[in-house]
């Protein structure tokens, strides 16, 4: 009578190992069955993840369906699918350690219950409990996936290579969009060069985007870039106080002024002079003149409104 409870206990280990070897084998076929990702419910979420495992698994929370709502969720599935794809390459014995599995929301609400997950999508490793592929520091509870790198394939895999037993072998598809836009560009550059070579050997094409650029970035364009200046302030203020700071705004007033400025100056010493109508050339004289002397009143202003302690005007 006592031998049958005797060989029954004796028997125990065996049956859990042949248990535990039919559930890899389920494991590798329903993974091979879809590209290597598993579609989880909570009956093979609990198969995947027994306590007895001598496998590891990335698992991905999701929730697809329309009525969820969840952009991030249809941003990351493509590149979830497509490091899953690429472990598919790796050869058996390796690629039959570690498995990708996705758990959707509606499939599975219990499991989202079980672990309180309250967002989506989030990557869960979990490594093999026995066997060799057990982690040498005996930490098995699962890790979360950092996804402070986005949705993209690369940084997943780069990650995930950590936890399985070879690198996870991914590229990056080839975009042909981008080819196609760089061919684009270079096509219509190579038709137009004709029209814009006279352009580019004119000196004063040159002369004309050096003024420009000048008074772009003598006005602050580039101190307002690097510092991240807004455009304007509260209540529509475009004229920041102080010296040390500027609104994106004034940077355009600015440069408007030294512009117009350079307008005068010019126009006074290349074209006035050769005026042959002496009524016509004294006019001029006046305009261009009161410009001048108008703008920099208006410029002193400037530096009155930024720094009240300043002590001069001109006109304003």
């Amino acid at each position: 009578m006592l031998l049958l409870p005797l060989l029954a206990l004796l028997s125990l280990p065996f049956c859990l190992a042949a248990s535990s070897q039919s559930i890899h084998d389920q494991l590798v076929k329903l993974a091979a069955a879809n590209n290597g990702v598993i579609k989880l419910d909570e009956k093979s979420y609990n198969l995947l993840t027994s306590p007895q495992r001598t496998w590891s698994a990335s698992i991905h929370f999701t929730a697809l369906d329309p009525r969820r709502r969840c952009a991030p969720c249809k941003e990351f599935d493509p590149s979830f699918s497509a490091v899953a794809k690429a472990w598919t390459k790796v050869p058996a014995a390796e690629r039959d350690t570690h498995f990708f599995a996705t758990v959707d929301f509606d499939s599975a609400m219990g499991v989202f219950q079980k672990l309180g997950l309250q967002t989506a999508p989030v990557v869960h490793i979990h490594p093999a409990t026995e066997g060799p592929r057990k982690p040498a520091n005996g930490r098995t509870d699962p890790i979360m996936y950092d996804f402070g790198n986005g949705f993209d394939a690369g940084p997943l895999a780069e990650q995930l290579s950590q936890f399985t037993p070879v690198p996870i072998p991914y590229k990056a598809p080839i975009d042909y969009a981008r080819f196609g836009t760089a061919a684009g560009v270079l096509l219509v550059l190579a038709s137009g060069v004709r029209m814009f070579l006279p352009v580019l050997r004119s000196r004063w094409a040159w002369a004309i985007g050096t003024v420009l650029t000048s008074l772009v970035m003598t006005s602050g364009f580039m101190f307002v870039r690097i510092r991240g200046m807004p455009q304007s302030g509260a209540n529509g203020q475009w004229i920041a106080p102080g010296y040390q700071n500027q609104f994106g705004q004034e940077t355009q007033v600015v440069s408007f002024i030294y512009g117009l400025l350079s307008a005068a100056f010019l126009m006074l010493t290349l074209v006035t002079p050769y005026q042959t109508n002496p009524a016509r050339q004294r006019l001029q004289i006046y305009l261009w003149s009161g410009v001048i002397l108008v703008m920099f009143s208006v410029l002193i202003s400037l530096f009155r409104v930024k720094n009240r302690g300043y002590p001069f005007k001109l006109l304003l």
